[in-house]
């Protein structure tokens, strides 16, 4: 039977948002999706995204790497194709080319999983099993301490046996962090974000006040490559430290891994380039004791988890969510399990391109 991949299609949403959101506050978000056929008449499809722009650099990187790497061969290996495609970035650099090897590598391991007919959790080697779920979404960094609380206590009513509140490094993190406490139940832990808004000194402070709060872990307090600060940080700080999401690929990671810099690595998926080197990271992670806890698609990663026994949590931060009809398994203990759809089993809404699309001038 012949399984190379006859046809790819690049297409580019903007998917703005009702408003801004998180701790980074965006309010729009460029959705990357490449389609693959295959001579046998199966189909796969995945995506990407990026914010703030560039999008004219991810559609020319993947109609490059497509067109080069993808077209006329099959999708039996794509983890071999994933290595293939960053080898030729050896002297240009990764930057949008991540972004846009994201998409084709989740569309390479859909096509390979449907048409094996098996989920992707089965087809990256894993055993698909439930993973805790934690209350990401409704925070911001200037979020007055009761409108925190309410939404901590909303979420733990809804079963989140952890929320991440947003916080920015100084006096008013206090009141926050105590007003949740206050409106949790016991049992539910609290992380904290900083999304990378504190110097060396500001973290040291945000990482005690988060000790003696009891939180499980802080996140991002310096920025996303200081790994200097973070070594200083990780050295004396009696909270964990967590990071990742801004960092592209292994090999970004490997000196905070190696350095001990962190306890929780998270893959996000645009920035490693796809399901292939958010995998790879989180097999690298485990060998050096370090868990992991991708940042937020939680319905994707769940499929990571199968193969990947140091995912310890999966960050509900719907975002793109609502452009997709997703088919998991959740308990009333708020634990996801992957679905029994082939693939990665997500299928795009059927109004979202026409709803979303930019048009190529």
């Amino acid at each position: 039977m012949n399984r190379k991949i006859k046809r790819a299609e690049i297409d580019h949403l903007l998917y703005r948002l009702p408003g801004a959101v998180g701790g980074s506050g965006v309010s729009s978000v460029d959705v990357y999706l490449v389609d693959l056929e295959s001579a046998d008449g199966a189909a796969g499809w995945g995506f990407s995204y990026g914010l703030r722009g560039g999008a004219p650099a991810v559609r020319a990187a993947a109609a490059d790497l497509i067109d080069r790497f993808v077209l006329g061969y099959t999708a039996d290996a794509p983890a071999a194709t994933w290595r293939q495609m960053n080898a030729a970035l050896n002297r240009i650099g990764r930057g949008a080319y991540y972004s846009a090897m994201a998409a084709i590598d989740l569309a390479l391991w859909d096509l390979h999983a449907k048409q094996r007919k098996v989920t992707l959790a089965e087809t990256l080697g894993g055993r698909p099993r439930a993973v805790p779920v934690y209350g990401s979404g409704g925070y911001t960094a200037n979020q007055p301490p009761d409108a925190a609380a309410e939404m901590a206590a909303a979420q733990a009513q809804a079963g989140f046996p952890l929320v991440k509140l947003r916080v920015g490094g100084d006096r008013h993190d206090i009141d926050r962090i105590k007003a949740v406490r206050a409106a949790l139940p016991d049992g539910v832990d609290i992380a904290a974000d900083a999304n990378e808004k504190c110097d060396l000194a500001r973290a040291q402070w945000l990482a005690k006040v988060c000790a003696d709060h009891n939180l499980l872990w802080l996140e991002e307090p310096l920025p996303a490559r200081d790994l200097a600060g973070y070594v200083a940080l990780a050295r004396n700080s009696p909270v964990a430290i967590a990071l990742g999401e801004h960092l592209q690929g292994v090999g970004e990671c490997m000196p905070f891994l190696e350095a001990r810099a962190c306890a929780v690595a998270q893959p996000d998926h645009a920035a490693m380039g796809g399901i292939s080197e958010s995998l790879r990271l989180c097999h690298v992670a485990e060998a050096f004791g370090i868990g992991a806890a991708p940042h937020f698609l939680p319905a994707l990663f769940v499929h990571v988890a199968a193969a990947a026994p140091n995912v310890t949590w999966l960050e509900d931060f719907p975002l793109l969510e609502p452009l997709f009809d997703i088919a998991v398994k959740i308990d009333n203990q708020r634990r996801m399990a992957p679905g029994d759809r082939p693939g990665h089993g997500l299928k795009l809404r059927e109004d979202a391109r026409q709803e979303y699309r930019v048009k190529r001038a």
